[in-house]
């Protein structure tokens, strides 16, 4: 998938997180989503344009058009409209470069001013506040989506506690990499297409608890009763394996764990692999 990565600072920490938190929202899955987005991490005030404190963000789309477009719309409803919050590029040496910012000026009708910013093309955008800067181009690259872990557990709270410090490693392990699911979490484990429906994708029925019964081809291990994801989505593969590593390692250190295991999907989720066993030896 293409990725973009936005800095959004602010007058306070607190408002860039919030910032951050509502631009990233309803984009856990491609799937169903218009997007794919979360947030990679804080950054402190003397590493950002402004010397403000800040969060990065990432967001993913299948092609360049469709990512300017929501890059565009989560800026512009979610940043430009919170208190004291900007939006700088995060991507600077992405060969790609999209109008983001030189789109989003137009709101200042024939107000906005050019300015630069420790080097960078903004716009100072002028609203109730005082002024939205934002960047003029922001970059765009390449990048890997659907990176994944499955946590097979005795009971739900086993399963949740472990997928909870899962996530937790892998948003500390400074990665580089987004979980887009609620809280980093996925419940709702899907497969690529449907036996009964015309569905792009439909519940994993071979993983759900509740069906081990019920289907022919289940692949839950007999004593696990829940099964939670991790998704992970990162800018190269390098970063994806730090992460599920990270994560594997904090999830089976939790009693009740039984199997740590992984959607392939037949291979149509995408090229790339990142096979468990190997992933673990990278850290």
């Amino acid at each position: 998938m293409w990725a973009g990565r936005i800095l959004i600072t602010a007058d306070s920490q607190k408002w860039a997180q919030i910032a951050a938190t509502t631009a990233t929202g309803f984009a856990a899955s491609i799937i169903m989503s218009p997007a794919e987005a979360g947030i990679e991490g804080i950054v402190s005030s003397n590493q950002t344009p402004d010397k403000r404190a800040g969060a990065v963000i990432q967001i993913y789309h299948r092609t360049r058009r469709d990512l300017r477009a929501q890059m565009g719309l989560r800026i512009s409803q979610c940043v430009m409209t919170c208190p004291t919050a900007a939006a700088f590029d995060a991507m600077p040496n992405a060969k790609r470069r999209l109008k983001v910012g030189r789109s989003l000026r137009l709101f200042g009708d024939g107000f906005q001013k050019k300015d630069v910013i420790a080097g960078r093309d903004i716009w100072r955008i002028p609203v109730m506040e005082g002024e939205f800067i934002v960047e003029d181009r922001f970059g765009a690259m390449k990048a890997v989506a659907g990176g994944n872990f499955l946590i097979l557990a005795k009971s739900q709270n086993a399963c949740l506690l472990a997928a909870e410090e899962g996530a937790k490693a892998i948003r500390q392990s400074g990665s580089g990499v987004i979980l887009p699911f609620p809280g980093g979490i996925c419940r709702s484990g899907s497969k690529s297409g449907s036996v009964k429906y015309k569905l792009p994708a439909s519940t994993n029925h071979p993983l759900c608890p509740t069906l081990t019964k019920i289907v022919p081809d289940s692949q839950i291990p007999e004593g696990v009763n829940s099964v939670y994801e991790i998704v992970i989505n990162g800018l190269n593969t390098d970063s994806i394996k730090k992460a599920m590593a990270e994560g594997i390692k904090a999830a089976v250190a939790i009693p009740g764990v039984v199997k740590i295991s992984a959607g392939n999907y037949g291979g149509k989720l995408g090229p790339y692999r990142a096979y468990l066993k190997e992933v673990l030896k990278l850290t």
